[in-house]
């Protein structure tokens, strides 16, 4: 990923900057807002913006809105500076990093915001079909459609495409179609010239020219507007874009690979998607299985996530007894393997020692038995990190979801991002459930604080 740090590096900005560094992030600079705004018009491309608190964030915040900049803002300051730390939170930033910057809370802050994963376990005979097909048309510059259900690696296949395609030292660019509104989704994909609306106070490349040479990954994009859908066929048949607001067109050269959860052909039929669109997209088609449907991979995949969040975590090494095997290969997944990787998660924290146990196997939309599992969990299986006064047994499973949420915040310092990414929950949920709690009069920690503060 790249990161694009405003500040001075003199700071304990630059030693953020460095430990980014170290996790194979790439760092663009920018001595303060103007000259950051500068670089994310001019194509070099950021995953997100690091940003001293000290500096005007506000004004970054209101740029990036009215350019229809989709990059996510961390704001980053002293540890002791609550204030600080609410006010980059209201005024629009994603998170809060307190300094001194700790490694493992930076780590965290990064995969949480990009989402990103390149790892590509595979051990199950139907998705070695996909991972030799994949191979075999990585080199070429054909489009690619990776479809299948939610949470089953479609990124992490456009990824590794990517990585053993004849692009692979250029770079690869991600947008989400489903998550940027349609009136900003033509301007993050195609740029915009100055004055083309209100806001453009400069000419913005967008994410084509930020690929160019590269790959752009299209994810979700049976969820693009029809009016955007044609103008991206003229793009991939053209192979040139029109900035909003453009009198000349731009030559692009963009190897395309998009995704969708959807029925592709069943969209097609009822209107929402463009046939011509789709054939274009199609010349190759990867279909990736559910996890119930490739059961060869799930103890693989649960290994490697045990590996992940116990480095992550600073504790030893951990592997599944026989009866937890037998657990995560007897369930469904639904939510497939984005849900094993939550699970594998949470267990890692929840056991006691290098063996993880049935019982620390808690599943999200498992049985009534799964839950009453979570809430019978021993004092001795809370995470190490946490309090260890948490009385499981005779409590229910809400009070007990609650205790141990609240206390992950308070051991990540009031860090929302990095709460969730231990919890296993999205970003969105997290934020719900404090809402919740705080208006129930709990002690809710914010971003900086050692400890939480009454409500």
């Amino acid at each position: 990923m790249q990161i694009l740090i405003i500040g001075s590096l003199a700071g304990q900005i630059g030693a953020a900057s460095q430990i980014a560094i170290k996790r194979g992030a790439k760092v663009l600079h920018a001595d303060d807002v103007d000259s950051g705004l500068v670089i994310l018009r001019s194509g070099k491309g950021a995953d997100l913006v690091l940003i001293d608190v000290k500096e005007p964030i506000k004004d970054l915040i209101n740029s990036l809105s009215d350019e229809r900049i989709n990059t996510p803002v961390i704001a980053c300051g002293v540890a002791n500076d609550t204030q600080a730390a609410v006010e980059a939170i209201r005024i629009g930033a994603k998170e809060y990093i307190p300094f001194p910057p700790d490694a493992e809370l930076i780590a965290a802050v990064l995969e949480a915001v990009a989402e990103e994963d390149n790892a590509f376990i595979c051990k199950d005979p139907k998705m070695e079909e996909v991972l030799n097909m994949a191979l075999q048309v990585a080199p070429s510059d054909a489009s690619i459609l990776v479809t299948g259900p939610s949470g089953t690696g479609k990124e992490v296949v456009a990824r590794f495409i990517h990585k053993k395609s004849k692009r692979k030292n250029n770079r690869f660019v991600a947008v989400n179609c489903a998550a940027i509104p349609e009136n900003l989704l033509e301007s993050e994909l195609f740029g915009h010239e100055k004055g083309a609306f209100t806001g453009a106070v400069a000419r913005r490349i967008g994410k084509f020219e930020e690929a160019n040479a590269g790959t752009l990954l299209l994810d979700e994009i049976t969820e693009m507007d029809p009016r955007l859908q044609a103008k991206l066929l003229r793009v991939i048949q053209e192979r040139e874009i029109d900035r909003v607001g453009g009198k000349q067109p731009v030559n692009v050269d963009v190897r395309i690979i998009a995704t969708s959860n959807r029925n592709i052909e069943d969209s097609v039929k009822k209107g929402d998607f463009r046939e011509d669109l789709y054939f274009r997209l199609n010349v190759i088609s990867l279909n990736l299985p559910a996890l119930t449907n490739r059961p060869a991979d799930i103890i693989p995949l649960a290994n490697f996530f045990a590996s992940k969040y116990a480095e992550a975590n600073g504790v030893s090494k951990k592997s599944f007894s026989t009866p937890a095997e037998t657990n995560l290969k007897s369930y469904s997944w639904p939510g497939n393997v984005r849900e094993l990787e939550n699970t594998v998660h949470r267990a890692v924290l929840l056991s006691n020692g290098e063996i993880i146990e049935e019982s620390s196997i808690v599943l999200e939309t498992g049985s009534l038995d799964n839950n009453e599992k979570a809430a019978a969990l021993p004092n001795h299986q809370v995470n190490a990190g946490l309090s260890e006064n948490s009385a499981f047994v005779g409590r229910s499973v809400a009070d007990v979801e609650r205790d141990l949420i609240i206390e992950t915040l308070h051991h990540c310092l009031g860090n929302r991002t990095h709460a969730a990414n231990i919890l296993g929950i999205s970003i969105r949920t997290l934020r719900n459930k404090l809402k919740q709690y705080n208006g129930e009069g709990f002690n809710v920690a914010l971003p900086g604080e050692t400890t939480p503060i009454s409500s």
